[in-house]
């Protein structure tokens, strides 16, 4: 029997092309693409339009024959002529509407049938192969955790059954949900490449720019991303090593701005030639703020005063870490709008980020609250008096997370040779720009340069959320001439750096990799939370390094000159060198 290459693992595009072939799937790449192009059939391609013209002629013959046969109808009833009687346009009315008909409720209305009554029996037929296929016995599918490499995968291609295909089809008319294709194939890579053709024929889009092959997407199942397609290439650069607290770290950085790192890894020099950068964490706790609301502005005044009354918080401590073994209550603030309570709690979370930590210990301490307060209807888990992924003053004044001061003493030499500039221009630019000039925007937790430039960039690198940079990045910088105004003394201070070293995307290959670079990879046993109170003091120093360089820049007018050197493309890789 004829082995067919069809769509084994993905799109054509998807693959990588064999040594001297095109990728361009519609020129002429050669002749064994256009061989394998010309294979590649579809059951779109048996109709004389696309399909979604082909759906809007079956919409309107179903409407245009189901008028034409009640105007005829009618005018029968009114001459009192029997409906049976017909002639040939009615005949052709009759066919259109029940053609119609089948076509659009076989490519409608299945998967909304589908959805109902889908069965596990069902599940396995998906699986099975065609009854016109003949016995196979290829190899058992890959587990999810297994990670193809383009070699591999490119080999598979020539083996894989067609019946990829048939799937990528089905999910296309809607007929298998695209979101359990993992569930139903076992094969996470082949549940992505499917997908992503399905996408293609949809769209018309092959993405072919997006890579498919080199990715663990076992890694991701279930925690970190739904339905991939592919992953997005991140360049990571090095900046350090930076001295903090004594020991030497290099920083890895995820970025695509030009002069970024360079710029980091100058501040971490001047830093270095000092004496080093030191740190102190001030506050570590994750927060949870539900929303509930009760039958009365006194009644929610009665349950704040529950909530906040010192007697009670040791029975709420217990309810609260029964969640986890790590997971510690601290303290509860409430707020009151009306009668709806907002009850921020925070509670340590060890080296985990900590937030489904702590929503489950709010969840038990909601729980235990109903058999004393029937009447109090919970609203929501999160109240956004937390506050999560939002600018907020709360997170400001009170912390979220970790709050972490980090200061060094930068030598006046050192501010003239490594960043050209010296100790009052940077003084006085800091006070004009990063606390006036920050004043007059009403800024909330803006009082920096680019603090979020750094806490992006290391966020990615090391699996963080990125999301969580909204808060992460609140930072006042503080400049002052110290030593009879010889020396800069520079501080930043970050009250909520919201890190975790287990647990979401820190435990992907790349992340992880960059969390052992930095010798915070996992859980510290010896000291639970001691690796991510150590990965946030290493964000706030970068943070300084990355203040104390572009501040330095811009007091001595190389801002521009900078980044026309590095964000404008050149082969010239000298250019690295010459900071």
């Amino acid at each position: 029997m004829e082995v067919r290459r069809r769509f084994p693992h993905g799109s054509a595009a998807s693959r990588p092309p064999a040594p001297g072939t095109s990728k361009n799937r519609r020129g002429g790449g050669g002749g064994a693409t256009a061989s394998a192009a010309a294979d590649r059939v579809q059951a779109s391609d048996a109709l004389p339009l696309p399909i979604r013209h082909t759906n809007l002629l079956f919409s309107a013959i179903f409407a245009a024959s189901l008028v034409y046969l009640m105007r005829r109808w009618r005018e029968k009833i009114r001459s009192s002529t029997p409906l049976h009687v017909v002639g040939l346009a009615e005949i052709f009315a009759i066919f259109g509407l029940v053609a119609s008909l089948i076509y659009l409720l076989s490519f409608f209305g299945i998967a909304f049938v589908q959805s109902i009554v889908s069965s596990n029996d069902e599940e396995d037929d998906f699986l099975l192969a065609p009854p016109s296929a003949p016995p196979q016995t290829p190899a058992a599918p890959a587990p999810c955790s297994l990670l193809v490499s383009s070699e591999s995968a490119a080999a598979a291609a020539e083996k894989m059954p067609e019946e990829d295909e048939e799937i990528a089809a089905s999910v296309v008319a809607g007929k298998t949900p695209s979101y359990l294709l993992e569930t139903k194939l076992g094969d996470c890579r082949r549940a992505a490449g499917i997908r992503r053709e399905a996408l293609r024929r949809i769209t018309g889009r092959g993405m072919e720019g997006l890579p498919l092959d080199g990715f663990d997407y076992g890694s991701i199942l279930g925690q970190c991303c739904e339905l991939p397609v592919g992953y997005v290439q991140l360049p990571v650069g090095i900046a350090g090593p930076l001295v903090l607290d004594g020991r030497e770290y290099y920083i890895p950085m995820a970025t695509t701005e030009g002069c970024l790192v360079a710029s980091t890894n100058r501040g971490c020099k001047a830093i270095a030639e000092s004496g080093g950068a030191d740190s102190v964490v001030l506050r570590d706790g994750m927060t949870r703020a539900p929303a509930v609301r009760l039958p009365s502005a006194r009644r929610a005044a009665d349950l704040k005063a529950f909530m906040e009354d010192p007697a009670n918080f040791e029975t709420l401590a217990l309810v609260f870490n029964r969640s986890s073994r790590f997971a510690r209550l601290q303290s509860v603030q409430c707020a009151l709008a009306g009668r709806n309570l907002y009850m921020r709690f925070t509670c340590s979370t060890g080296d985990a980020m900590g937030m489904n930590m702590v929503s489950k210990g709010v969840q038990n301490v909601l729980d235990y609250l109903q058999s004393d307060f029937p009447d109090m209807d919970i609203i929501s888990i999160s109240g956004n008096f937390c506050s999560d992924k939002k600018p907020a003053a709360v997170n400001w004044i009170e912390g979220r997370g970790k709050s972490v001061v980090c200061e060094a003493t930068i030598k006046g030499e050192v501010v003239k040779k490594v960043l050209k500039t010296n100790v009052s221009a940077l003084v006085e630019l800091n006070m004009i720009k990063n606390l006036a000039g920050s004043a007059v925007a009403g800024a909330l937790g803006g009082f920096n340069a680019h603090a979020s430039n750094i806490v992006s960039a290391i966020f990615i690198a090391t699996g963080q959320d990125p999301a969580q940079n909204v808060e992460s990045s609140h930072c006042i910088t503080m400049m002052e001439a110290v030593n009879d105004g010889q020396d800069l003394h520079i501080s930043v201070t970050m009250p909520s750096i919201e890190v975790g070293t287990v647990g979401g995307g820190t435990q992907l290959a790349s992340q992880s990799a960059c969390l052992d670079l930095l010798g915070v990879k996992g859980a510290n046993m010896e000291s639970p939370g001691a690796n991510a109170r150590l990965l946030a003091s290493i964000v706030a120093g970068g943070v300084l390094a990355g203040e104390l360089s572009l501040m330095s820049a811009l007091a001595a007018g190389q801002l521009v000159r900078s980044h026309m050197k590095y964000n404008r493309s050149s082969r010239d890789v000298t250019k690295a060198a010459t900071s």
